[in-house]
């Protein structure tokens, strides 16, 4: 981007739209759309050119935003869809924008101390919304905005000097607030877990048996944090099944053991939270999901039982 200039114009039409009409999703929306058409118009910059300005103009809109007081949430979903207008892109080059976007997003939450969860969710909200008329498959479009997330949730939190612990509880943040935005927004459940998973596989730095572990633990949030809200469980826990098969082709991991692990970290999750979970969890998980032959661990044994 040329930089500061640019930045600082974003940030100062978005606070100069808000304070004009109160309305901060179509005034971030507007701004960073007709940002960035005119500096692809101006240069003729390809995606991969463009990646730095993606994210610097999301980190512009949530100062923008903080500035004025107003949701960062909003302004995440705003600079996500407004990014997928401005870019016009389509496909792989969507996701690009959408993990760009989010990155950006997350990052300028950070700067304004404000949550980078709620900036989580507002990214994944705006891939929802944004690639409806597209032709991106939703889950896709989620599990790039989980992925722009978690990548920057991660630098910011070993930033500081933690990991560990804090990096895993800020990750589970990001996981749940992915799953409400989805729900919010009227998305699938089913979609949004197997976004969710494939977006932690996208982003994290493990192989082996530590990403196997992860995708265990991931799933077995996705199904926590639809518990919460409400959701099918069901639905979770396959969607979680079919991310961890997305992401073991992806990163060329046993497919059988990945969906393996996603499956009993699910069903571990639903033993802690009721018999009837554990019931409903591994019924949708019994036999073939994706063309893969899920294989549970036996016996389980539930909280209530």
């Amino acid at each position: 981007m040329e930089s500061k200039g640019t930045v600082e114009s974003v940030k100062d039409g978005i606070v100069s739209a808000i304070k004009g009409t109160g309305d901060i999703l179509n005034a971030v929306v507007d701004t960073v759309s007709g940002t960035l058409a005119n500096t692809i118009k101006g240069t003729g910059v390809v995606t991969t050119s463009l990646i730095g300005t993606l994210s610097d103009t999301a980190r512009a809109s949530i100062h923008g935003v903080s500035e004025v007081s107003g949701d960062v949430g909003s302004a995440a979903k705003g600079a996500v869809i407004g990014a997928l207008q401005g870019t016009r892109e389509t496909g792989k080059e969507a996701l690009a924008t959408i993990s760009a976007t989010a990155v950006g997003a997350v990052e300028g939450a950070s700067e304004v101390s404000s949550s980078l969860a709620m900036a989580a969710k507002g990214a994944v909200q705006g891939a929802v919304s944004g690639v409806k008329d597209i032709g991106v498959d939703s889950a896709d479009a989620i599990a790039a905005a989980v992925s722009g997330a978690m990548k920057a949730t991660t630098e910011i939190v070993e930033g500081t000097g933690k990991t560990g612990a804090s990096v895993i509880g800020a990750s589970s943040e990001v996981i749940r607030s992915a799953i409400q935005g989805v729900l919010e927004v009227g998305g699938d459940v089913g979609s949004g877990a197997k976004g969710a998973v494939l977006g932690v596989m996208q982003g994290m730095k493990e192989t082996g048996s530590e990403a196997l572990e992860t995708v265990g633990a991931t799933a077995g949030s996705v199904v926590k944090q639809t518990s919460s809200v409400a959701g099918s469980l069901g639905k979770a826990a396959k969607g979680a099944v079919e991310g961890a098969i997305a992401g073991a082709k992806e990163m060329s991991l046993d497919v059988t053991e990945s969906a393996s692990a996603a499956a009993n970290g699910a069903l571990k999750a639903a033993g802690e939270i009721g018999a009837g979970a554990v019931t409903e969890v591994r019924k949708a998980l019994t036999g073939t999901i994706a063309g893969v032959k899920v294989v549970l661990k036996e016996p389980f044994k539930s909280k209530s039982s």
